[in-house]
This record gives structure tokens, C-alpha cells and sequence, in this order.
């Protein structure tokens, strides 16, 4: 509200217009007037309809100017805003993530932007005639009504009197975890959570801003907490406008990402390892496009999973040749549950840290094996999950701080204030045939330092068996790299010389592994790309659901069809 009456005329979201052809023509802006003025006409048509308590409203499709109008009208009208992961909605079958989600959340409204797209889906949610199905055009049998005929409502006091009754507890919105160690929860998102993550950058961050003057490029899922970080802490909080990125860092669509950075110069950046890995490899091949990238940029941050040191330091010598400088690169951790936990609060000079507790969050590291669990609470953290007690109750200590489930060790156990080093998912470890533990993480981490910069990402697997091995993807442009040849990643694969050359350099990472549970015994490489759920949305593998999916790969790994040491 406060953005609209300040800078009223300034563009708050752009996406490209979707072309007949499906690929994407020029921007399309909106204004933040326009789309807070849209917000409240939307915000009186839900509290017309009289929600009942416990229901909500689920958003099937990704970002959009639609979407971030119903976002914040359901905040105006204190109605839980629900968006799912697009990959439930376009999963097809039996839609059983989805339906799993939709019977937690009873969501009275449901929004997918395009009929089309999302038509299965949403007829595997409907059938009751209390769920109205919302689309940006009506279904040609009258299955949905339009998105536009909402905003027709004429406000009245209402929305104000809604606005003037939200509190820090009220529920703003469910985000749903992974689901990666079982079917997906949904956490409550307060208003102090939201606003709590405004004040932590705030207190992080000194620069002055002038609203109405940044521009922020993200690709990042809204169905998790990019969603709440980027669009509060960032764009409403700055001023911003949020140029929507419809690319990914994956074959074939990162193509749109670099389409979008030759024309957007963001202020700031934060994404996931693997697109910095494509991006690093684009502005090598394009002056113009690293100068364009680091023109106006104040710094770059990460989360999710390990940057490799390779790809930090092509980053850093791109930013020196583009600008005289090294960019400050930022480090973060957090949790569907927690928001922000941790960040560094000083560009770090290499990777691994996560920095200390953020603002307004305490932090107690719980002994768990040889590391430690990270237990958080304060103002950014959940107050549990919906309609599940009993997840709630056990996902708590008796001293009330939230159990990630995820590990940290001190970058020096004498000196604390230097800081936390992310240390793996306490879940995804796994005891060998002999009984010993193996540390995923860091096993993963060192995997990947070892092979760099020809390995993408790794999945550590050995459960119940004799020895740990490993599945991987192939940076392709690297490998084409080390071959001076632009062979497909088939190819590439099979490679003698891709083959020998990753051989010398498990031998090298076992001599100076030690123990048979850091040891990698064998590498199997996997040609198609990671897909649906084997990304999580904060973009890092999801080990197990690509063991479950590559159930073939695994057996040959363990049959011998894969690279040893040499």
C-alpha cells in the first residue's frame, strides 16, 4: 500500500507475453498501483464469498502478475494463500501429491493461470460445486470463470477493516516441503514470518535505495520461500520491479535465462549453484553478456546446496574482468519451516560457510554423530504444520526450538563467530552392509571438489551395501571443453577420455578420503537430465526420489556398468 501511493507509476512485475508458439515475445509491465488497485477488488470478491475457517486458496500455476495479485489479496482478506508445486499440477496420473495437498489445505478457490495447462489437474481437484476453479480465460464448458471477472467487485470498507485486523499470528500462507523423507507437509507462514524476513534484510543489508530505481531477474519457485524472500524482502521492500524469468538451469530452457540477462541488469542476484554453473559458462563464451550482468550489481547470493569452489572462482575473475572487482558473494541456509537461518554476513572468500544466526533467530547446534543438528527459533520460524499435530509436536525440542534435520559444523569450534559450515541432511544419511554411517554431505561435497569442473551434481547412494558409489550428471560444456570437441552428452559419457580422466580422479579423492564410508567406489553417469521431483524447488538434488526413479541405474552401478578408480 505504502509502495503504491509512493512510486504509483513504477513497474512492480514484468513477464514476457506467451506468444502462439509458446515461446515469449516482448515485457509486459504492470504498475504498482495498478496491481495493488487489482489486489483490493480481488481482496473484496474473497470476503464476499465468506470463507469458512480452515479453508484456503491454492494456486496451481507459477509466477505471474495474476498470481501476485491473489497473493496479496488473499494477505488483504486474511485467507491462507497456497502455492503448490507446478510439478504436482502437471505430474499427471493420479495427482496424488496434489490431492494430498488440497485435502490439508481445503483450499475454497483455486487459480491455474492457463485451462489448458492445467485442465487435468484442476478436474482432479474439483467436482464439488463450493470450489470455484479460476483460470486467466473460462473453460469453454464453463468448468472455471475468469480471473479478470473477480476484479469487477467494487470494494468497500471491508477490505481496510480486514487489512486493520491482521495480526503476527494470522495465517498468511502454507508453503509444502519436498516431501522428500515422506509426503509433503504444509507449514504455516505468519505475518510476523513474512514481515520478519523484510527485517532481516533490512538489518543485514546498509545500502541506500531509492525506490522505483531496482530490478530483480528471478526464475525461483514461489510454491517455496523464494516466493516469500524475493517478492517481500526484495522487490516490495526496495521499490523493485520483478522482471519474471521463464527459463531454468536445465538443457534446453536455460537458453530464456540468458535471453533475459542480455537485457535485465539486475541489482542483486540470488539462485541456486546450478544455475551459476550454466551462467559461468555462458558469460565465458560473451563479454557482453558478463558486462551486462555485472553492470549494476551489488552482490550475488546463494542457497540450497554447495557452490563448487570452480564455479566461485570463474564467477569472481568474471566479475574482475567485467568491472576491476571481485562481486561479494553471500552465503545462505534455510528451511521451508524457518525462512532464514543462517547468512554470511561478509562476502565469503571461499566455499562451505553459512555464516551465524540471522537477525532476530536463536540457533542451538544439537550434537548428532560426529556434527551437529541445526534447532532454530525466533520470529521467522513456523508455528507447525496444518491439520498435522502430530508432525507439529515432533518437530520441536522440549525447549521449543525447530529440529531442520539438517547438519552444520564450526568453521573453527574456537573461534564461534566465524560462523557455520553447512554440513548435509542428517536424513539423507545411511548406514553401509558393515554398519558404518556415511556422512551424504560431505561425502557429496568432496566428491564434487574432486571432479571439478566436469561434475554437475552427484547422488550418493550405498544403503545396505557393501561400498559407497555414485550417480552423476556431466557439466557438458566442460567436458566438450576437456575433449576440444562438441560431442553430444551421450557421447560424452562414453568417452574414454571423459572416463579416464574421472577414473585418476577417484583414485586420487579415495587416497586421500581415509575410510571405506568416504570412499567412492564407483561412478555411474547419468545422460538425462534431473526432472520433476528430482529437483526439490529450492533446486538441490532430492537423492532419494532419483535412486527410487533410476532404480536401472542403480543396479547397473552395483553390476559394474559404471567408472572405477584408475
Amino acid at each position: 500500500m505504502d509502495r503504491a501511493q509512493k512510486i504509483p507509476d513504477a513497474p512492480l512485475i514484468a513477464r514476457r507475453t506467451l506468444l502462439a508458439d509458446g515461446s515469449r515475445g516482448e515485457w509486459e509491465k504492470h504498475s504498482y498501483a495498478a496491481i495493488i488497485g487489482k489486489a483490493r477488488h480481488l481482496a473484496q470478491a474473497l470476503l464476499d464469498m465468506e470463507f469458512s475457517a480452515g479453508q484456503s486458496i491454492m494456486v496451481l500455476s507459477g509466477a505471474s502478475a495474476s498470481h501476485l495479485i491473489l497473493n496479496l489479496a488473499a494477505q488483504m482478506a486474511r485467507i491462507p494463500y497456497v502455492p503448490v508445486s507446478v510439478n504436482y499440477a502437471l505430474a499427471g496420473g493420479d495427482f496424488a501429491r496434489l490431492r494430498h495437498c488440497a485435502a490439508i489445505s481445503k483450499p475454497r478457490l483455486i487459480y491455474a493461470d492457463s485451462w489448458q495447462t492445467f485442465q487435468h489437474a484442476l478436474r482432479a481437484l474439483g467436482g464439488d460445486e463450493n470450489v470455484l476453479l479460476v483460470t486467466d480465460e473460462a473453460a469453454p464448458n464453463g468448468e472455471t470463470i475468469t480471473f479478470s471477472s473477480l476484479l469487477d467487485t467494487v470494494v468497500t470498507d471491508a477490505v481496510d477493516a480486514s487489512i486493520d485486523a491482521i495480526t503476527p499470528e494470522t495465517h498468511a500462507k502454507t508453503i509444502f516441503t519436498s516431501g522428500s523423507t515422506g509426503k509433503p507437509k504444509g507449514t504455516i507462514q505468519t505475518q510476523q514470518m513474512l514481515t520478519g524476513v523484510v527485517a532481516q534484510h533490512d538489518a543485514m543489508y546498509t545500502h541506500e535505495i531509492e525506490l522505483g530505481t531496482r530490478a530483480y531477474l528471478s526464475w525461483m519457485p514461489w510454491s517455496h520461500v523464494g516466493g516469500n524472500n524475493t517478492l517481500m524482502a526484495d522487490v516490495l521492500n526496495d521499490g523493485a520491479c520483478l522482471f519474471i524469468d521463464d527459463g531454468r538451469p536445465v538443457p534446453g530452457q536455460f537458453g530464456e535465462s540468458i535471453r533475459n540477462l542480455r537485457e535485465i541488469s539486475p541489482s542483486e542476484f540470488n539462485s541456486t549453484p546450478s544455475f551459476y554453473s550454466e551462467l559461468v559458462e555462458a558469460m565465458e563464451n560473451d563479454v557482453d553478456l558478463r558486462d551486462r550482468f555485472f553492470s549494476k550489481l551489488n552482490h550475488l547470493s546463494f542457497g540450497a546446496a554447495g557452490l563448487s569452489e570452480d564455479v566461485f572462482r570463474r564467477l569472481q575473475a568474471l566479475s574482475v574482468a567485467a568491472t576491476g572487482e571481485r562481486i561479494p558473494v553471500i552465503a545462505k541456509y534455510g528451511t521451508s519451516e524457518t525462512q532464514g537461518t543462517f547468512a554470511t554476513p561478509w562476502p565469503i572468500e571461499r566455499t562451505g560457510p553459512i555464516g551465524l544466526p540471522f537477525a532476530g533467530n536463536t540457533v542451538k547446534l544439537s550434537p548428532a554423530g560426529d556434527s551437529f543438528e541445526i534447532r532454530v527459533k525466533g520470529m521467522t520460524v513456523s508455528p507447525g504444520y496444518v491439520n498435522d499435530s502430530a508432525a507439529t509436536a515432533a518437530a520441536f525440542d522440549v525447549e521449543g526450538f525447530y529440529c531442520t534435520g539438517d547438519a552444520a559444523k564450526f568453521v573453527n569450534p574456537d573461534e564461534p563467530k566465524l560462523g557455520v559450515v553447512f554440513d548435509g541432511r542428517l536424513s539423507e544419511n545411511f548406514k553401509l552392509q558393515s554398519g558404518t554411517w556415511v556422512d551424504v554431505g560431505n561425502v557429496r561435497m568432496a566428491l564434487l571438489s574432486a571432479l571439478d569442473p566436469l561434475l554437475m551434481d552427484a547422488v550418493i547412494v550405498g544403503e545396505g551395501r557393501a561400498d559407497v558409489r555414485a550417480l552423476g550428471w556431466l557439466r557438458v560444456a566442460d567436458a566438450q571443453k576437456l575433449l576440444g570437441e562438441a560431442l553430444s552428452p551421450v557421447e560424452l559419457s562414453t568417452h574414454p577420455l571423459v572416463q579416464d580422466h574421472i577414473g585418476k580422479a577417484l583414485s586420487r579423492h579415495n587416497h586421500a578420503a581415509g575410510g571405506q564410508s568416504r570412499q567412492v567406489r564407483a561412478l555411474r553417469l547419468l545422460v538425462a537430465a534431473p526432472s520433476g521431483d528430482e529437483i526439490a524447488d529450492k533446486g538441490y538434488i532430492n537423492q532419494r526420489e532419483v535412486q527410487r526413479r533410476r532404480a536401472d541405474d542403480l543396479d547397473a552401478l552395483y553390476q559394474g556398468q559404471a567408472i572405477s578408480p584408475s
